[in-house]
């Protein structure tokens, strides 16, 4: 069958059919998607009942896997799955719904709030892939966000404002705002703000776009009031309706989305009286996109 795909939405987001993608897929439909991903932003594949394994081979066609390290307060011992998927899920490693108080559960509520992967890692992430094993009965739908038609819908003065600025980006930061703030000090050291450009431009199609994300704490230069005053204002922005697409998820559903152009939050459902199977591969980037600090 030939790939084909459909817009879902007037600025992004492509539904793709005519391909399985758990049989190895052809050098030309690897590029292929991965220039639909460019244009798109977010890609969705239907009726795609995934293993962890075809899940992770699938996923190297955009590029190499980000481990699923340094990014969760979960110990390597609780862990659930292989170390190149990250879970986002509400279960712990013997399959159980984790307590309502326990301290992972109330770390992975910060997923409600719109971020982009691994803008806290020096290295940001170019993609993630996210695969739908179980539902909730209500709820659970994942929104996203395309920054470069919010970028473009900026004005020109706050264009001009903003295209040099360099943030600080941190799980400390977007956690906090939950009001989780108890970290042992060896995750502090790992959760370390890093620096990362607020215009970024997209090598393949040259659109610019905002990158923000939840994890923004500061911006380099600026009093922290003001910094976090415009970081509010582009964000109320960047995810008004028109930018903003919402996806309800079925089972076997696979969803793409480029972390460069995107954000993305998952909304409430009764995580503590159900089950809610997401697994996660990332995929990394390939360049900072600034200088670090000492």
């Amino acid at each position: 069958m030939t790939i084909v795909i459909d817009r879902k939405h007037e600025h992004f987001v492509g539904e793709v059919s005519g391909i399985d993608c758990r049989q190895a897929v052809t050098k030309e439909d690897g590029q292929l998607l991965n220039e639909a991903l460019d244009q798109f932003g977010v890609l969705i594949f239907r009726k795609q009942a995934f293993t962890d394994l075809e899940q992770i081979t699938f996923s190297k066609i955009f590029g190499e896997i980000e481990l699923a390290k340094g990014g969760n307060v979960t110990k390597d011992k609780d862990r659930r799955l292989d170390v190149q998927m990250a879970d986002v899920s509400n279960l712990d490693k013997d399959g159980n719904l984790l307590g309502r108080s326990d301290r992972r559960r109330m770390f992975n509520l910060g997923n409600r709030l719109w971020h982009s992967d691994s803008s806290y890692r020096v290295i940001p992430a170019k993609c993630s892939l996210l695969s739908c094993r179980s539902v909730a009965s209500s709820g659970g739908d994942t929104e996203f966000a395309f920054m470069p038609a919010a970028y473009d819908a900026l004005d020109q003065d706050t264009k001009m404002e903003i295209e040099e600025l360099v943030t600080e980006h941190s799980l400390l930061y977007s956690r906090g705002q939950l009001g989780f703030t108890e970290f042992e000090d060896e995750e502090r050291k790992a959760f370390a703000p890093v620096r990362q450009r607020l215009v970024r431009t997209n090598e393949f199609t040259g659109r610019k776009s905002i990158f923000l994300s939840s994890h923004i704490g500061s911006i380099i230069g600026w009093e922290i009031p003001e910094a976090r005053d415009l970081i509010r204002e582009l964000m109320e922005h960047a995810t008004s309706q028109p930018f903003v697409y919402r996806h309800s998820w079925s089972v076997g559903d696979l969803v793409v989305w480029d972390n460069r152009q995107c954000m993305h939050r998952v909304r409430r459902f009764d995580d503590a009286s159900e089950p809610r199977d997401m697994r996660r591969t990332t995929i990394a980037g390939t360049a900072k996109t600034v200088p670090q600090s000492n």
